[in-house]
């Protein structure tokens, strides 16, 4: 399945300042019972955005017209708990093309680049400013730079340097997925195969 293609994002942002947001929160496992990637996202955050009789709860910022973006700010150790794929696919279902944290469990941070997502890691000291700008002015945008691998406040100029694997990098520029990068990848294997 091929994914958005992005080299630069600049856009206003979500603020979830939370720690420990386990993947069990993020797409509740009631929910992942299909097996397409699609609707995901109706159910992000589910137990946290609605409440039982299925009304929004309106101090969640995800349901705050306050904040919107393809940018979710989390806090500490996002992503953790249980392996499941599909918390990366509800986030990217919702709309978020990235998502910035101090830490990111392991296994959530590559679920996310295999689907089309790029976890961005800052330090504490970034991340509190990240909020406080958007506190400060919840319309207030931020540059993701891939090819820079650089996250810029743009009110303030202040930026950070993010890591990125290489191939992910690759495959996040161009939209691709593993498979769709060994299918470009066609002629030159065969090239490849016939001079052997």
């Amino acid at each position: 399945m091929a994914y958005d293609k992005f080299s630069i994002i600049t856009s206003t942002a979500v603020p979830l300042a939370i720690e420990n947001v386990d993947t069990d929160q993020i797409i509740p496992a009631r929910f992942l019972k299909a097996v397409e990637r699609k609707g995901f996202g109706d159910n992000l955050f589910r137990d946290w955005r609605y409440e039982k009789d299925g009304s929004k709860k309106t101090n969640f910022p995800l349901n705050n017209k306050t904040y919107s973006g393809k940018i979710l700010v989390g806090g500490k150790n996002f992503g953790s708990g249980s392996s499941r794929e599909h918390a990366a696919w509800a986030i990217y279902d919702y709309g978020f093309r990235v998502v910035i944290s101090s830490f990111f469990a392991d296994i959530f941070k590559g679920n996310a680049l295999n689907n089309g997502l790029l976890p961005v890691v800052v330090t504490s000291e970034f991340l509190q400013k990240i909020f406080n700008a958007i506190e400060k002015n919840p319309n207030t945008t931020f540059d993701v730079n891939l090819e820079d691998q650089k996250f810029t406040i743009s009110a303030t100029g202040e930026s950070i340097e993010f890591e990125i694997n290489p191939y992910k990098k690759h495959c996040l520029k161009n939209g691709l997925d593993d498979i769709d990068y060994l299918l470009d990848m066609k002629e030159k294997i065969a090239d490849f195969e016939t001079a052997k």
